[in-house]
């Protein structure tokens, strides 16, 4: 019996295969599939470095906007966790410690510092400051309007550069961030007879103006809240005739994040003079920004 099955398998036989696979075929293919995986492993790393370059390039070129969203972003994510608070109240804190009351100027300082040193918060900044502190001073205006209050930083800027009798309307839609601004904005010694903030939609603000505040017309008007409201709401100013020849209108952040509906509107409907005044975005390095200075001459 065991002669009979050493005739069939010996030790020294190899196994008897199905004719499918002893198919010269087959084995050149398997033989290929061995071969193309090992040149596939021995070209990853060659792959990876091929794409450094260009990783390092993109890394180089967009340094500036990686800066900010770690800071705008992960940063503020990471402390609000830690702290419990929101990233305006740490920025008040901060300012109610180190700032002077009833001194503008070091209330403004003391915002610039923190947002320099600590966390970024999206003010118009110092040096996009100079720009409208000089279009404050040169038209003097009685009637401003400012949409998008947020911590108040622009709007101590504003109102202390307002001559005798001036009125500033403040528009904040979020109740929080309203609650800090009226406290910067009363820290900084102005009273409700020089700034009014009013804590709502600037969409249901705008048509309210007339009626509600007695306004005949706006001799200035900031625009500082979310960039998507800019054109809806310029055409509700329109609208709503409280515009007059002259009057004066200065949009933040137009090139960044953007505004490109709006400034294609001011291009076109040839109601206004305008210009973009070149900067870069507030409290960062490398970004380009501008805000738009409109003045209005009337309807066509």
């Amino acid at each position: 019996m065991a002669s009979s099955l050493n005739l069939l398998y010996t030790h020294t036989d190899p196994p008897l295969l199905p004719d499918f696979y002893q198919s010269k075929h087959v084995v050149y293919s398997l033989r290929s599939f061995t071969e193309f995986s090992r040149r596939k492993r021995m070209a990853s790393p060659a792959i990876a470095l091929a794409f450094l370059p260009l990783l390092l390039t993109l890394l180089i070129r967009y340094r500036f906007y990686f800066v900010l969203f770690y800071r705008a972003v992960l940063l503020r994510v990471w402390r609000d966790c830690r702290t419990g608070l929101s990233r305006e109240e740490r920025c008040f804190q901060y300012v109610l410690t180190n700032a002077t009351p009833g001194d503008p100027e070091s209330i403004l300082d003391g915002f610039d510092s923190w947002c320099t040193k600590k966390e970024f918060i999206s003010h118009i900044g110092p040096k996009k400051g100079k720009i409208l502190d000089r279009l404050l001073s040169e038209h003097s205006p009685l009637t401003v309007l400012e949409l998008g209050a947020h911590c108040g930083y622009s709007t101590v800027r504003i109102a202390r550069a307002l001559p005798l009798g001036a009125r500033l309307f403040s528009v904040e839609m979020d109740q929080k961030n309203a609650a800090i601004a009226e406290k910067v904005i009363r820290l900084a010694g102005f009273d409700e007879a020089l700034v009014e903030l009013i804590v709502c939609p600037s969409d249901e603000v705008i048509p309210r103006l007339r009626a509600d505040f007695d306004l005949e017309k706006l001799d200035f008007v900031f625009m500082d809240h979310w960039k998507k409201c800019y054109l809806p709401d310029l055409q509700m100013l329109e609208g709503s005739g409280l515009l007059g020849k002259g009057s004066m209108i200065l949009a933040d952040n137009v090139l960044f994040p953007g505004a490109p509906n709006f400034l294609r509107y001011i291009r076109r409907c040839g109601l206004y003079e305008w210009r973009v005044h070149r900067a870069t975005l507030e409290y960062s390095k490398g970004i380009r920004d501008g805000m738009a200075e409109l003045v209005y001459q009337g309807t066509k």
